[in-house]
């Protein structure tokens, strides 16, 4: 933003809303040339169409906030009505009426209506005043039978209830089951759609992975001029190259990764001394090779991370450097930035430093064998033993850290995370808890040492930087997980906030409880979603005043970003870009934010797809699981392999069930039956979906009382069905229902192919 609507939105948003119009602010300003008021004219337009600014009575301003003004991305339901969500109050709800245009994924500014401005609790009715950003530019779906012949379907069925306009290129033939992605031209109703490519066939294996991914704008493919580029890089480090740099060649280095894992970007060497540890963290280089505005910079920062769904990686840089000149792999010399930190015994980073180096990693190392080593695996001991003395000094200068962090207060969530198995045509045979052994959490708490580390650097020299934010929890959302954890008789004290340290302590002294694993999924989802951010906000969960992510440059692109500001301003002390990168790292930050949700959202979607699938042949079949959350439509039951479904109210056929909201739960009142959150309960399989990645259990027993057990799904059998019901079984398809949103933590670390992000 330039100076000039700076200055104006300042000083409009500290002045008396609607007290000044267009000739007062320009008098305060102080502008009286003719070029000084032409900037000022074009920035006040500039403003209003940005609505950054918004005219009241008399033409006198207001800013967005004295207006009233949210702004952000809308969500719409599967029945139309958006939901705008704002920092501090409650969410505006807007009608299908008056969206304005406006659809699922958009970002857009609106404005509640004056009777609900400033609630907080409750959501309030509101209206879309402009659209700032349309969320999606094309459509994925799939061409279906009708009795007019073939027509394009849209996967997400936000989108189905719109008329739709299909432009194909000559020679076309649109067959029932082929999944196309087109570009979106003119919005509206009807919507106007040209064919972009073929993606193929429904059943085809693997389709059904890609096609989540290219809905989530998620292209395995890169483009010529990416590719181009990456094939000219060579693929040795030279001697010029390695001019400048400290040479760590001669130190004992390894990497540490999932079993699965290509991409090596962090390696670790650890020297025990009398008062603790000289702990070395070399990350790959990426910046030396990705360089500023090439087509594999601009391509990394539209990707933003490298995506992982089941047994699929679409990686954030080409294979060439991310599996090659930029991956530490074993016994080359690869470019590197380390991170040397003096670890005391108890575990705290009393001294550290940073500069460019290159290493050779002498072993490529798994979570899995330096689990075993740890575990006293003769074979894996004696396999490894030249780095066996590395690998103790390393768990012990972790364990001290961890050790530290968790004093200080840093939250470990219980959150499980599933291990997804397929076969060769991507058939789910193998559902189950990701293990996490003292070889990941080793691993985990270096980076984050090393992270913290450089976040201090950063932050404390003024440099333009992408800092990892992780905000507190509201107030609203710890007050109503107080109420769930009374009525699971575990008692959480809230006051107007709460510290990382109390939260852990809480959640450390019900370890041992039945009800800890579902207190600690219900404490994960108070947390709110950390993001990307230009200021340095701190990180909650880790109980960390400053954090970044620097650790993984190959596969997330604010790392990248903080590599380059590394060297420019601390390696280089070139600061003759200050002011463009200020402005960078502001808009690398919202779009980095961006795709790390589309990745994640993807990788859920993904999962949910291939549980599903699983359970498909497990109809008929009895599993025990906990009640995790209940709703006045039913409650959703998780099995112990990470499984989670639904129980819908009309499938219990033993009375009327009521919704209780206080005591989350729903209540049979003539049979004095119960299901609430965090209950022991047997379920049978009634059916599963992949289409629609859902799945439906029915009740056997509760307690100990058997009720009549269903053993149908709950739709099954009405004589009175939606239309949008009657044409799903007229023309083939599968109603999608929506699923209950998740959220879900992590650390900053890929693990069993997957990216865990703190």
């Amino acid at each position: 933003m330039s100076t000039m609507k700076e200055e104006i939105l300042a000083l409009v948003g500290n002045s008396k809303k609607q007290t000044l119009d267009r000739n007062a602010i320009a008098k305060k300003l102080n502008l009286s040339k003719a070029v000084e008021l032409a900037e000022f004219d074009r920035a006040m337009d500039e403003l209003e169409e940005d609505v950054e600014l918004f005219r009241g009575k008399g033409n006198r301003y207001m800013t967005r906030e004295q207006s009233g003004v949210a702004v952000g991305v809308l969500h719409v339901n599967r029945y139309g009505t958006g939901y705008l969500d704002r920092e501090g109050l409650a969410s505006i709800m807007i009608t299908p009426a008056r969206l304005n245009g406006a659809m699922d994924g958009d970002t857009v500014a609106a404005r509640a209506d004056e009777s609900g401005r400033y609630n907080m609790y409750e959501a309030v009715n509101g209206s879309v005043l402009k659209i700032l950003k349309r969320g999606k530019d094309f459509l994925v779906g799939t061409y279906i039978d009708t009795p007019y012949g073939p027509r394009f379907w849209p996967d997400d069925e936000k989108f189905r209830g719109f008329s739709i306009s299909m432009q194909e290129p000559d020679g076309f033939t649109p067959l029932p089951g082929l999944k196309v992605k087109a570009r979106i031209d003119t919005f509206g109703n009807p919507l106007e759609l040209t064919w972009i490519k073929n993606i193929g066939f429904k059943d085809d294996p693997g389709v059904d992975l890609l096609t989540v991914l290219l809905d989530h704008g998620i292209d395995p493919e890169f483009p010529d001029a990416v590719m181009k580029q990456a094939e000219a890089i060579p693929q040795e480090v030279t001697e010029e190259q390695m001019e400048g740099r400290t040479d760590l060649t001669g130190e004992l280095t390894i990497t540490i990764d999932g079993d699965d894992s290509k991409d090596f970007d962090d390696a670790v060497a650890v020297e025990a001394v009398e008062d603790g540890w000289i702990l070395k963290v070399s990350i790959a280089d990426v910046s030396h090779y990705v360089t500023e505005g090439s087509p594999l910079d601009i391509e990394a920062a539209e990707r933003g991370t490298s995506s992982y769904v089941i047994d699929k990686v679409v990686p954030m840089l080409p294979q060439l450097l991310s599996n090659g000149i930029c991956s530490l792999n074993p016994h080359v010399i690869r470019l590197t930035n380390t991170c040397e930190m003096k670890v005391e015994k108890n575990g705290a980073v009393s001294d550290f430093k940073l500069y460019p180096s290159f290493i050779r990693s002498a072993e490529r190392m798994t979570y899995r064998n330096v689990n075993k080593m740890l575990d006293g695996d003769k074979e894996t001991l004696e396999q490894y033993a030249h780095i066996a003395k590395l690998i103790e000094d390393l768990r012990d200068c972790a364990d001290a850290i961890r050790a530290r962090r968790v004093a200080e207060g840093a939250i470990d969530f219980a959150s499980d995370e599933a291990d997804i198995r397929v076969d060769e045509t991507g058939k789910p045979v193998y559902v189950g808890k990701a293990e996490r052994g003292h070889g990941e959490m080793i691993i985990e708490d270096l980076m984050i040492a090393a992270n913290v580390s450089v976040a201090k650097l950063m932050n404390r020299n003024g440099f333009p930087c992408i800092y990892r934010v992780h905000a507190e929890p509201s107030v609203k959302k710890l007050t109503n997980y107080a109420h769930m954890a009374y009525m699971l008789g575990q008692p959480f004290n809230v006051k107007n906030a709460v510290s990382p340290k109390e939260i852990q302590r809480y959640l450390k002294s019900k370890e041992n409880t039945e009800e800890y694993n579902v207190l600690s999924a219900q404490m994960l989802r108070c947390m709110a979603k950390a993001v990307y951010d230009p200021h340095c906000l701190g990180h909650f969960g880790l109980a960390e005043g400053e954090y970044l992510h620097f650790t993984s440059p190959i596969r997330r692109y604010p790392d990248l970003i903080v590599h380059r500001m590394l060297r420019r301003y601390y390696f280089e002390e070139d600061f003759s870009h200050r002011k463009a990168d200020e402005e960078n790292v502001k808009k690398y930050a919202v779009s980095s934010s961006e795709r790390e949700r589309e990745a994640d959202a993807a990788e859920y979607e993904c999962e949910d797809m291939k549980k599903a699938e699983y359970m498909k042949d497990k109809v008929g079949m009895v599993f025990e699981g906990v009640i995790t959350s209940v709703k006045n439509y039913g409650f959703y039951v998780t099995l112990p392999d990470t499984i989670e479904g639904i129980v819908r109210v009309d499938s219990l056929y033993d009375g009327y069930y009521r919704y209780d909201e206080g005591r989350m739960a729903l209540i049979n009142d003539r049979t004095k039956t119960m299901y609430r959150i965090g209950e022991k309960i047997s379920v049978r399989v009634l059916s599963a979906s992949k289409e629609a990645r859902t799945i439906e259990f029915g009740v056997i027993r509760s307690g100990g009382g058997k009720i009549r057990e269903k053993t149908e799904p709950a739709n099954k059998g009405r004589k009175t069905r939606s239309r949008a019901a009657r044409k799903a079984e007229q023309y083939g398809y599968e109603l999608k229902r929506d699923t209950r949103g998740r959220k879900r933590s992590a650390s900053g670390r890929k693990q069993n192919g997957r990216s865990k992000k703190r």
